[in-house]
């Protein structure tokens, strides 16, 4: 662990110490287990896996303590940033064994060298050399824009609505926090759900006229196969699974904390298509 993420793990629990918040109070109010406060606090970053997930737990438990989030953020990229030497140049020793005669050289013969070879460089680059001017970019962009693709020739991968791409680039943190998934069955449906960090909390069948509830750290990733018998709900609030998640009657999707249905993410990364765009 470096210095600055010691310091910094040192003044959040600090600040929750200093309002009268014990730790397990604070995992409550950003629906987090008390784990990952601790490893805030202890400057345990890389206990919470990909970096993106350590700065957004960090960036909420900064706001839920009052503390600014952008300084906090800046100390935590800061944190393992290695102080690197400026590279030294050996100086260079020349040896001097007396008059320029000593060497064996001549140094008119390596004058007129160099004189010649100025002399070839200017007639090579004369004022009047013409000069090829670069193509437009309307027309480079035409030259290197692929060729189409017969449908016949290769399957197309459907490309995710605009909308839904932004909305998770927008904001990485999105989701992150603790999630209660009810699933409500009428009729039977496979079921397999995986946390955040990717460990599957549950894997078999849905049968009908059953509840089944998991919680884990979220966004939880999703995946029904039967989707049209299921009603999803997410920390006690009805969510409707919508038609850009659903392939047939199978669905895929990342439900996060705050009640909002993504793009797996993860299946994204991995090259497999989500159904329907």
């Amino acid at each position: 662990m470096s210095e600055v993420a010691a310091t910094l793990g040192q003044r959040l629990k600090a600040e929750r110490e200093r309002k009268g918040l014990s730790a397990q109070k604070a995992a409550d109010e950003l629906h987090l287990d008390r784990w990952v406060i601790e490893a805030l606090e202890n400057g345990d970053f890389q206990k919470m896996g990909p970096a993106v997930y350590g700065k957004g737990h960090l960036k909420r438990y900064a706001e839920l303590l009052g503390l600014p989030a952008a300084e906090i953020l800046d100390s935590y990229d800061t944190r393992s940033v290695p102080q690197v030497p400026a590279p030294t140049t050996p100086a260079l020793r020349v040896q001097s064994s007396g008059p320029r005669e000593a060497l064996g050289l001549s140094w008119k013969p390596i004058a007129g060298v160099v004189a010649i070879g100025l002399a070839a460089a200017l007639l090579w680059w004369r004022p009047w050399h013409p000069r090829t001017l670069a193509a437009p970019a309307t027309d480079l962009a035409q030259t290197q824009a692929p060729a189409p693709v017969s449908s016949a020739s290769a399957p197309v991968t459907p490309t995710p609505p605009a909308a839904v791409v932004a909305q998770n680039a927008a904001d990485p943190t999105a989701g992150l926090g603790r999630a209660r998934l009810r699933l409500s069955f009428s009729a039977d449906s496979w079921v397999d759900v995986h946390d955040v960090m990717g460990h599957r909390l549950f894997a078999g069948k849905g049968r009908a006229n059953s509840v089944r509830t998991i919680a884990g750290a979220a966004p939880l990733r999703v995946y029904l196969g039967f989707a049209s018998g299921v009603q999803v709900e997410i920390n006690n609030h009805v969510v409707a699974i919508g038609p850009q998640f659903v392939a047939g009657d199978f669905a895929r999707f990342e439900a996060g904390a705050d009640g909002v249905l993504r793009r797996d993410a993860h299946a994204a990364s991995a090259g497999i298509a989500h159904p329907r765009g």
